[in-house]
């Protein structure tokens, strides 16, 4: 799956590395992976991280944020939640104006009971005794993954979140630790891109494609999943209206709906842009064609629907109208054309033309 959520009771140190190894990333007591994200109403992809300490030195920025907060008072241990801890964060979140958990307990613990299933430890920055900023950060047995940090507004001059991020690699590396997993950017949406500046010297991506960690000097806006799903689709929709078959581009609202716990286990379909032919089949959906950027084919599939929607699409490339669950793969290759020679065979007959309005 594209996105999935897990609910583990107990994670072993080596357990925690194999999911950080996979772009897996902590949510309260949970963990989970994406690939796509939804940022006002637009599609990014999400690009995962690490660093590899052993190539990890200390660049230009590091030493001035040292120099500059050399004033401030680092202590290290294992994570807590205080009144103390609350009151920045709350006072945090009010200077922010992304969504963020209601609560710094929500932000570690999430709605769980169960007894905290990380090894997290925190960093805390003090002016004298006034508590500024905390970083959050989860150990493993060979690498660590930096979860939250957040300061205090009046203190934003200090790039104390940046800091934080600094102190928590230095920590880890000095640990012996192997990997610095940061999360992940999201190309095209500048908010993450500080994260592609620090440590860039050891830093990689998670090439979904290969599931390999390559050099960030690697990455282009090519390999970005989402850009490569549109690129494949608009030649294969271009192929197709050539013939006089009609085929509509979509963004499909619930992509990411594999991680809403009431849907735990379902398996959704979870591609977040797919070509649609609009020939239903006794209560069938498709044919819909997708692009899997992990094996490289192009997929026509047909779905059913989990549930109809009553909400209205922001705009007509939104598909809005089911939660959809596939439930036949009828072809796959690799060749635009080979799909394109597929759908003429078996479904002109019944595909929409190019004169056929969409509903």
């Amino acid at each position: 799956m594209l996105a999935q959520i897990h609910y583990p009771q107990y994670l072993t140190s080596q357990e925690l590395d194999g999911y950080l190894e996979q772009g897996w990333f902590r949510m309260g007591q949970s963990i989970f992976t994406t690939n796509f994200l939804n940022f006002k109403d637009q599609l990014y992809s999400a690009v995962w991280l690490r660093v590899l300490l052993d190539d990890y030195v200390d660049d230009t920025l590091y030493q001035r944020l040292i120099k500059q907060n050399a004033s401030f008072r680092v202590e290290i241990g294992r994570a807590s939640v205080t009144e103390e801890g609350e009151i920045l964060y709350a006072t945090y979140k009010q200077s922010i104006s992304f969504n963020a958990s209601a609560s710094l307990h929500q932000l570690l613990y999430g709605k769980s009971t169960l007894t905290d299933i990380y090894d997290t430890h925190e960093i805390k920055l003090y002016d004298e005794d006034r508590l500024i900023a905390i970083g959050y950060f989860d150990l493993g047995k060979s690498s660590a993954a930096g979860i939250s940090s957040f300061y205090d507004p009046a203190y934003k001059k200090y790039s104390l979140g940046k800091y934080l991020i600094y102190l928590k690699m230095d920590y880890c590396r000095k640990m012996k630790l192997q990997y610095f997993y940061p999360g992940y950017f999201a190309p095209g949406y500048p908010a993450f891109d500080y994260k592609l500046s620090m440590g860039k010297q050891a830093l990689q991506y998670f090439q979904l494609k290969s599931g390999q960690w390559l050099t960030i000097n690697k990455f282009s806006q090519e390999e970005s999943p989402l850009q490569m799903m549109k690129t494949r689709l608009e030649s294969v929709q271009a192929l197709l209206a050539a013939h006089n078959l009609r085929f509509k581009f979509y963004k499909y609202e619930f992509f990411d709906a594999n991680l809403v716990p009431d849907l735990k286990g379902v398996e959704v379909f979870d591609f977040p842009v797919f070509l649609y032919g609009t020939d239903d089949l006794e209560n069938l959906i498709g044919p819909i064609i997708i692009f899997d950027v992990r094996d490289q084919q192009y997929h026509v599939i047909r779905c059913y629907s989990l549930w109809r929607s009553d909400l209205t699409p922001p705009n007509n490339e939104v598909y809005i109208n089911h939660l959809l669950k596939i439930h036949q793969f009828v072809f796959s290759t690799d060749s635009s054309e080979d799909i394109v020679a597929m759908l003429l065979k078996e479904f002109k007959s019944q595909m929409p033309t190019q004169n056929t309005a969409f509903n």
